[in-house]
């Protein structure tokens, strides 16, 4: 197996923005999803997840609910806002182009000069 791969700077937002797109879930449950959705190829650590968490939330894109987790303990629930819907919207856009940038300048060959 091999290890995870980096996380690269600004992207951590758009992972949380759209596990959390998919359901309702709390901070552990975000690790775990994305963890779970990259078949393991993403871990993202907790120190740099609250802090995320929280600039999420006060940015507007996030709201937070206190409920009580799978195994009974309580814990802080984050759901997308509607300004969360569009951040992420438009962060998917934006990956998606320098995805596709990306990719033509990688796949290019010397008749392209």
């Amino acid at each position: 197996m091999q290890p995870p791969a980096r996380i690269l700077p600004g992207t951590l937002d758009l992972l949380i923005l759209k596990a959390v797109s998919l359901e309702p879930l709390h901070g552990y449950g975000i690790l775990l999803r994305i963890q779970q959705i990259s078949g393991g190829a993403l871990k993202i650590e907790q120190g740099a997840l609250y802090p995320a968490l929280f600039r999420l939330v006060r940015k507007g894109s996030l709201k937070a609910k206190w409920g009580l987790s799978d195994n009974n303990q309580r814990a802080k629930f984050y759901s997308l806002t509607p300004a969360g819907r569009k951040r992420l919207r438009e962060e998917l856009d934006g990956w998606n182009r320098l995805v596709a940038a990306m990719g033509t300048v990688l796949e290019a060959g010397p008749e392209q000069i």
